[in-house]
């Protein structure tokens, strides 16, 4: 029966911004406390005789929110494909952003001793409850609102706000460690980043109320599409689209946290870089990331997502193979390079995982796979690659990274046809 059911039509420009600062808001969340892992917690939350040990109880703290994220995921995606997508970002937007300010008025290990640490685990958990929520409806925002030939356009916007996030977070701590000293850095200019989130939550929010919901959420509604449990029908009805999608975005997860955690923390403790001086280098290698992003947005459009993903894979597998060289020799060319794949493998990922699943399922669906494969390449990457680095050597990280590559490369190969299109 056709559907006679109108919503209102949101403006391309509102979605796509809307959709965009939601995610660069959620991203400067998370990496102000991935930044904060390598440089502020092991000194203040994890006190050790041993540097090495505060800097990996830190990364476990960092891994935390990889494991809530698919929590957040099917909490988040059964309102988002239950009641809309627009009341359901709002409420992830939240999530994330209280957890953030919490973080810089937390007291140190100093002030109240263990209890510092377990809280800031709290708060990261809810930092991950809230992202887990949020990169998928933001992706279904654009792409749901995506004209017919520019999905991969629409879709790369919510995947823009992670270069841009990162290139704020980054900036903000350059620019505190630049005007206060040492001292005065580790005393309270480190909370200034995570108190400042409160001010892009409040924007992220206005933008975000004057939203509709998505025409193909509507009709899915007006066509009773709903289901009663969004994750229960994921597992059981699309198993191999989940597995699939987990695995696809496997690679990306592993050479994003390996270009940022991790390299962070090896060039400042084995390379001799300073801490200024690695953030400026990997300030200018997001700037390739976010260039590369719509660059290949415009190939998946044109050539298919399936195809400009496999490419990426590749370019990722080849990237691992030079990782350690690279590094060691010549950081700057180092950072051009992996960002630059970076941006290849992340411009179409949200489309096509978004594409796998039927519009009644897809808000669960695209986030659990996005956020599962978190946990397998993303939550113990830096930690993985510490432990390989510092007992085999740095040549293991990028054949790790290889590794993860060729998994994806299966996946993306074995990746069912799509069932309908993002926008129906």
């Amino acid at each position: 029966m056709r559907n006679t059911v109108t919503t209102p039509v949101n403006s391309p420009g509102r979605v796509l911004f809307a959709s965009l600062i939601g995610t660069t808001i959620e991203f400067f969340d998370f990496y102000i406390y991935a930044t904060a892992t390598v440089l502020v917690f092991p000194k203040l939350f994890f006190p050790a005789a041993d540097p090495a040990s505060a800097t990996l109880q830190s990364f476990a703290t960092f891994a935390l929110a990889f494991m809530a994220r698919p929590i957040g995921s099917a909490l988040f995606g059964h309102f988002g494909d239950r009641i809309g997508r627009k009341a359901t970002l709002v409420a992830a937007l939240l999530t994330m952003g209280i957890s953030t300010v919490v973080i810089g008025l937390l007291p140190t290990y100093a002030q109240i001793g263990v209890t510092a640490p377990l809280l800031l685990s709290l708060c990261r958990l809810g930092q991950g409850l809230g992202l887990g929520g949020e990169w998928g409806g933001a992706v279904l925002l654009a792409t749901e609102n995506a004209p017919e030939g520019k999905r991969a356009w629409y879709g790369m916007f919510p995947q823009l706000g992670a270069p841009i996030g990162f290139f704020i977070a980054t900036g903000l701590f350059l620019w505190i460690n630049e005007v206060m000293s040492d001292a005065s850095f580790f005393a309270w200019g480190w909370r200034i980043p995570f108190l400042a989130s409160s001010v892009l939550v409040l924007v992220g929010l206005w933008m975000r109320l004057k939203l509709t919901e998505t025409p193909a959420f509507a009709r899915a509604m007006a066509q009773h599409e709903r289901v009663k449990v969004p994750m229960l029908n994921v597992l059981a009805q699309h198993p191999r689209e989940l597995v699939a999608g987990m695995f696809a975005a496997l690679a990306t997860f592993v050479i994003f946290y390996l270009m940022t955690v991790f390299a962070l923390s090896w060039a400042t403790s084995k390379l001799a870089y300073s801490r200024d001086a690695f953030l400026l280098v990997q300030m200018v290698g997001v700037l390739f990331f976010a260039a590369f992003i719509p660059l290949s947005a415009v190939l998946a459009d044109r050539r298919g997502n399936r195809f400009t993903m496999l490419l990426a894979t590749v370019l990722i597998f080849i990237f691992g193979v030079a990782y350690a060289p690279l590094f060691a020799h010549n950081g700057m060319l180092f950072m051009v390079l992996g960002m630059c794949v970076v941006g290849i493998t992340y411009g179409p990922l949200g489309t096509i995982l978004a594409e796998m699943f039927p519009t009644a399922v897809r808000y669960t669906g695209a986030s659990l796979a996005f956020n599962l494969a978190g946990i397998f390449g993303a939550s113990l990457a830096p930690y993985l690659a510490t432990w390989l680095a510092k007992t085999y050597g740095l040549a293991y990280v990028g054949y790790y990274l290889s590794a993860a590559a060729v998994l994806s490369m299966l996946a993306l190969i074995a990746k069912p046809r799509s069932a309908q299109s993002v926008a129906s």
